[in-house]
C-alpha cells in the first residue's frame, strides 16, 4: 500500500501541472510502473487534448513492458467518447494487467463505468488510494458534478480594525489599497486558476477594477458583475476587451462582442446565478466584493472557501468587513499581510 501511495502521489503532482488549462475537464495525472520503476508519465495538458493515460502510455519506450505493468491514475479512466476516445479501451488494448485509481469520476457518463469495463476485461483494479487528496485537487470538478454549482471562493482584504474600505465622500472611482504587493500578485495568480470572477455594482463604481490576471501568466477568467438596471458607465475597465464580461441584469440578454448580457431572477439572484453558471459549465467562481455581495453569499451558505487578507493598516472608520462566524482557520504570512484560509464544513 505504501508503494501505491508513493506512485499515486507522483500522479497527483503531474495532474496539478494542468491547473487552469483543462476546465471543464478535470486535472488528471498518470504514472506507469514496471517492477517498482516508473517507465511512463503523463497528465491532461489542455481541454480537448489527449488524456493523462494516453500521454503516459505514449511515453513508454518499450510498449512490451505494459503487459506486466501497473497504471496509476488520479481519476477513473473514461469509458465514453467525448473529445477523445475512451481511455479504458486503450488500457484494455495495451494489455495492462493492473490499474490503481484514486477516485471515481462523478461525471454521469462515467461514474464507475470505466472501472467496471476494466474489471470485465480481466484487469485488476484497486480504488481509493489517496482519494481525499485526489478529490481536493479537483474540488471544482466535483462541486460542479455533485452540487451542480461552481466551487465558490470568497476573497477580501481587511484592515486590522475590521474595514474593507475607507469612508467614501463621493462616487468617484478610487481604489483604497489594503493588502500589499505580494498579496496582489497572489490574487492575480488565483485569477488564472478560476473560471470566473464576480463583483457587485458598487465595487465597479467605486474601485473601477479590471478583474484580470495582469501580473501572472495564465488564462483570463470570465468577469461577472451585478448591474440590475444597467446603470454602470460604459467606460468602466471591467467592460474593456481584455476579457469577456457577463452583466447580470433585469433588462436584456444577448452578446455584444466580449460583453454578455443575461437576465436573472432577482427575487432569488444567487440561485439563478448558480443555475446560469452551471449551464455555462463554469466550475469555479472567485467572489471579490463588495461587502454586500460577499455577505449575501455568506448568509446563504453558498461558499466553499474564504481567503481573507489581514493587513496591518487601520482605517478607524469605513465599510465593515463581512461578518463570519468563528470557525477553524489557518494563517500564513504574505509579505506584511496575514492570509486566513477558512473552509466551509457545512457546504450547501
Amino acid at each position: 500500500m505504501q508503494k501505491h501511495k508513493q506512485f499515486m502521489q507522483r500522479a497527483l503532482e503531474l495532474a496539478a501541472s494542468g491547473s487552469g488549462l483543462t476546465a471543464p475537464n478535470p486535472m488528471v495525472g498518470c504514472v506507469i510502473v514496471c517492477e517498482d520503476k516508473i517507465i511512463g508519465e503523463g497528465f491532461h495538458q489542455r481541454y480537448g487534448g489527449p488524456h493523462a493515460e494516453v500521454n503516459a502510455i505514449a511515453s513508454v519506450n518499450d510498449q512490451e513492458l505494459l503487459l506486466r505493468s501497473t497504471l496509476y491514475v488520479t481519476l477513473e479512466p473514461c469509458s465514453h467518447f467525448g473529445k477523445t476516445p475512451p481511455c479504458s479501451d486503450l488500457i484494455i488494448e495495451k494489455g495492462i494487467p493492473h490499474v490503481v485509481v484514486a477516485v471515481t469520476d462523478p461525471h454521469a457518463a462515467v461514474n464507475g463505468k470505466g472501472i467496471q469495463r476494466l474489471r470485465e476485461a480481466g484487469i485488476e483494479v484497486d480504488t481509493g488510494v489517496l482519494e481525499k487528496e485526489a478529490r481536493r485537487l479537483n474540488k471544482r470538478f466535483f462541486s460542479y458534478h455533485e452540487k451542480k454549482r461552481p466551487y465558490i471562493i470568497l476573497k477580501w482584504a481587511q484592515t486590522t480594525d475590521g474595514f474593507i474600505d475607507k469612508k467614501r465622500d463621493s462616487a468617484i472611482a478610487m481604489q483604497n489599497r489594503i493588502s500589499g504587493e505580494e498579496s496582489k500578485l497572489l490574487v492575480h495568480k488565483w485569477r488564472t486558476e478560476e473560471q470566473a470572477i464576480l463583483v457587485g455594482k458598487n465595487t465597479v463604481l467605486f474601485d473601477d477594477p479590471q478583474l484580470t490576471a495582469r501580473l501572472f501568466s495564465g488564462p483570463q477568467p470570465l468577469r461577472i458583475v451585478f448591474d440590475k438596471h444597467l446603470e454602470l458607465p460604459a467606460g468602466k475597465k471591467i467592460f474593456n476587451s481584455d476579457a469577456r464580461t457577463l452583466i447580470l441584469n433585469a433588462k436584456k440578454s444577448g452578446d455584444e462582442g466580449n460583453l454578455l448580457y443575461h437576465t436573472i431572477d432577482w427575487s432569488n439572484a444567487l440561485a439563478s446565478l448558480m443555475e446560469l453558471l452551471n449551464s455555462m459549465q463554469i466550475q469555479s467562481l472567485l467572489v471579490e466584493g463588495g461587502s454586500d455581495t460577499l455577505q449575501r453569499f455568506i448568509n446563504e451558505g453558498l461558499w466553499d472557501e474564504m481567503r481573507i487578507f489581514h493587513s496591518p493598516l487601520r482605517f478607524a472608520e469605513g465599510t465593515p468587513a463581512p461578518l463570519v462566524q468563528v470557525r477553524e482557520s489557518t494563517f500564513s504570512a504574505v509579505g506584511n499581510d496575514q492570509l486566513e484560509w477558512i473552509f466551509n464544513d457545512r457546504q450547501s
